[in-house]
């Protein structure tokens, strides 16, 4: 092996150590993705697709649903407008910049439906049965106690109604899917229908 050689399989060594090394890390101490690197979100979403995510919740006009960690809003003016103007999306986000981002794209789309609050996923400052349903997509992960937030999701969406949750398994933070049913089970969510395979799913759960 030539010197040049050498030195690239090194480098490329080093560079997937330092990328497992980085998941690793990201995995251990769940956060949301900072706006500032925001290009993570608004990119296109494998497996987790609008389609599956409609598919999935299936919003009705004149529900209210929530969606928690909106990002910049790569989910929520396609469920917004399936609410229709009787309806109601509230959005719940850690980060008031992405609150601010999300609302200014539904107004600059003319849509009025959707209403954002600044709140942590495992306190949600919203009452019991305050929701038709609700959902989150690559997001679960990020909170530090999945099993508040599932409790609490539980808590303020009606009985009966539906909770979606999508994830990716080349998110750093991926929840596998065996380990969600568990925690949803101890939280009050049951399992409804699942889309998607190996490299990821879309869950659709039922509040008790």
């Amino acid at each position: 092996m030539s010197p040049a050689t050498t030195r690239l399989a090194i480098g490329v060594g080093v560079a997937a150590a330092a990328g497992l090394g980085a998941a690793s890390w990201w995995r251990r101490n769940p956060s949301a993705c900072p706006y500032s690197q925001r290009f993570w979100i608004e990119a296109p979403h494998p497996v987790v697709t609008r389609r599956r995510l409609l598919e999935a919740l299936a919003p009705r006009a004149g529900e209210r649903l929530l969606e928690v960690g909106p990002g910049t809003g790569y989910y929520s003016l396609a469920v917004a407008e399936r609410l229709g103007p009787d309806g109601r999306l509230d959005l719940l986000d850690v980060q008031q910049e992405m609150l601010d981002h999300t609302m200014g794209c539904a107004a600059a789309a003319g849509v009025g439906n959707v209403f954002g609050v600044c709140a942590d996923a495992r306190e949600m400052p919203f009452a019991d049965d305050s929701f038709d349903g609700a959902w989150l997509c690559v997001v679960l992960g990020e909170i530090p106690d999945q099993e508040a937030a599932l409790a609490e999701l539980a808590r303020v969406v009606r009985p009966g109604g539906r909770v979606v949750v999508g994830e990716v398994m080349l998110d750093p933070h991926y929840v596998r899917y065996g380990d969600l049913i568990e925690r949803a089970a101890r939280a009050g969510l049951e399992l409804e229908s699942r889309l998607g395979g190996g490299l990821g799913y879309v869950a659709r759960l039922r509040a008790i």
